[in-house]
């Protein structure tokens, strides 16, 4: 099981895979965090497919084969275990073969074949809450998994749709969801994105990104969710709401000190 209750996990990466540059830089980073943390459980992310822009001139990223090429470099060069999001149930067998997590993306939380499909691939599954969904729900997503017979189940908040264009994270989410009896994750960069507000694409406020993040922890989430790019401003999607690399391992220390506070 990856899941370890006495570490934080902590799933981050570029939104987008982009290319070997990017992948080796945030990898290479999160290797050194880990030597200075040990109490760290980390997880590199990056998506190969952005299957939900704003408009269809959005960017969508490397696509299937190059994308697990580049999660496979990382895996075998970093020895971090990987995730990646699948949209798809023919996704699923390919994708099984070189990640250790499969994720499921908020929009895609109640598709029921997609989650069992998930579910019978072996690995562990990592399922956002729709943006629409109340944490009470997630019981039921859960469930399916659970049904399904996961190997492993994560449940991440990812924000809840508030008004046009905004998002907003209610704390009470994570003392909900952990009833299900499965881990409690924050996407914390998500979370501060403005769905569509930026003209065909959506915007982000990245200065809240630390502030939510521990306020997730106080509340008793077990672990994080973040994006980072070395230069997210010139990142192919969600550049607004990911947190520039050099200024992660900062943003770490201040999370595992809420962590470590909040479990004495």
């Amino acid at each position: 099981m990856l899941f370890d209750p006495k570490k934080l996990l902590l799933i981050a990466g570029p939104c987008s895979l982009e290319n070997e540059r990017v992948c080796r830089a945030v990898a290479e980073v999160l290797v050194k965090l880990g030597q200075k943390h040990p109490e760290l459980n980390l997880v590199f992310k990056g998506s190969f497919d952005k299957a939900n822009r704003t408009s269809a001139k959005g960017a969508r990223g490397t696509g299937l084969e190059e994308g697990l090429v580049l999660l496979a470099l990382v895996k075998r060069d970093y020895g971090l275990p990987v995730l990646t999001d699948i949209h798809e149930r023919e996704q699923v067998k390919p994708v099984a073969k070189v990640c250790d997590v499969l994720q499921i993306p908020a929009f895609l939380s109640r598709q029921t074949d997609l989650l069992l499909a998930a579910a019978a691939s072996g690995r562990i599954v990592n399922v956002k809450k729709g943006q629409f969904l109340s944490p009470q729900e997630m019981v039921f997503v859960t469930g399916k998994l659970r049904e399904g017979k996961a190997k492993e189940i994560w449940q991440t908040e990812r924000g809840t749709t508030f008004g046009y264009n905004n998002l907003v994270v209610d704390m009470r989410s994570f003392p909900i969801m952990k009833q299900n009896g499965y881990p409690t994750i924050l996407d914390a960069t998500h979370s501060v994105q403005l769905p569509g507000g930026a003209g065909g694409k959506s915007g982000g406020q990245r200065e809240f990104v630390a502030p939510l993040a521990k306020a997730a922890l106080a509340a008793g989430a077990d672990g994080l969710f973040l994006e980072t790019h070395p230069n997210p401003d010139k990142a192919i999607s969600d550049g607004p709401n990911m947190i520039p690399l050099a200024e992660l391992p900062a943003l770490i220390a201040g999370c595992l000190a809420v962590w470590q506070a909040v479990r004495g």
